[in-house]
């Protein structure tokens, strides 16, 4: 026989399960039963429940009454998570010339059960890739472990890098004294978990299959404070440092504006292209004949906006200029 004593707490996990499918179910296997504390020990005192209500009128219902907290809400969906992670990826990117990365971390003194961690990700279109989530716990040296993640991110060309509150004058002389710009994170967590909160319900995060940071990010909580405002947290005796991490590279990659494209527009006259880049000037001799060009005559004098990103010599310029940049 198989016994399990608990308090209930959020509707999630094996205990909320087994109550679920069981509570009130005539079953051979499994008896559920639920009842308030004073039922089970009448020998408490009125007057320690009463002090209790008192305090924390919400907590003291799955405290003392044996009732599934509804205050408390997941923050992010399974299915939203699930729709996030990439599980056909290796569990780390490579860098990519060319690309900007941006890292985030959540350090840990290297004692206790917090972990000190990184995250790197880049913007690519409108998806927001993770690309590396690393993470050390139990007892560590953390001067070395800074010295390992600041070759990582040197592997990704990143300069700076952005953490949270956590220890921020080691940290940030740790950092600085590796080369590195550190920045403090101007929003606490529970901010950045919901900064990043439209990368996943717009279907715009990727994320590796790192089993730590599923976990985490399905038991974050999603509770409104008494001041009216929504807080995120990770419940009672767990950890947050992988989606802490993970959550801050998404915030701040949801603040890279995409750049878009220029368009370069050849320009034709009576089907040939003038002032184009390997021609004459005016002339379009040895540029490319178009077949189907206009047969109407060119107005030299009409503005068009290509024009701005034509130089003197006929090369192209990636920013537009004024005219076209005749002396």
């Amino acid at each position: 026989m198989l016994i399990g004593i608990s308090t209930p707490y959020r509707k999630v996990g094996l205990l909320y399960q087994k109550h679920r499918d069981h509570f009130g179910v005539a079953d051979e296997d499994v008896l559920v039963v639920q009842g308030a504390s004073q039922t089970f020990n009448p020998s408490l005192a009125d007057a320690t429940i009463a002090a209790q209500r008192a305090a924390d009128p919400t907590g003291a219902s799955a405290e003392w009454d044996a009732l599934f907290r509804t205050d408390i809400g997941a923050f992010l969906d399974d299915e939203l998570i699930d729709a996030a992670v990439d599980r056909g990826r290796p569990m780390e990117l490579s860098p990519i010339d060319g690309v900007v990365y941006v890292a985030f971390i959540d350090a840990s003194g290297g004692v206790g059960a917090d972990a000190y961690t990184i995250c790197i990700g880049h913007k690519e279109g409108d998806s927001l890739v993770i690309d590396v989530v690393r993470g050390t716990s139990g007892k560590f040296n953390p001067q070395a472990v800074t010295k390992e993640y600041a070759a990582l991110c040197k592997d990704y060309r990143i300069t700076k890098v952005t953490g949270d509150a956590y220890g921020a004058e080691w940290v940030a002389g740790a950092w600085r004294g590796l080369g590195f710009e550190y920045i403090k994170s101007p929003q606490p967590k529970g901010a950045l978990y919901l900064e990043s909160l439209p990368a996943f319900t717009r279907g715009l995060a990727r994320l590796p299959s790192q089993a730590r940071l599923i976990r985490e990010l399905r038991l974050l909580e999603r509770r409104t404070h008494r001041s009216g405002k929504d807080v995120v947290e990770h419940p009672r005796n767990c950890r947050d440092d992988y989606a802490n991490a993970t959550c801050g590279v998404l915030s701040l990659l949801m603040a890279v504006p995409r750049v878009p494209e220029v368009p370069i527009v050849q320009p034709f006259v009576a089907g040939v292209p003038r002032y184009f880049p390997g021609s004459d000037e005016f002339t379009g001799r040895g540029a490319p004949v178009s077949s189907s060009a206009p047969t109407a005559s060119y107005d030299y004098n009409r503005e068009q906006s290509w024009k701005n990103f034509v130089n003197a010599d006929g090369s192209i310029s990636m920013r537009p200029r004024g005219g076209w940049g005749f002396p």
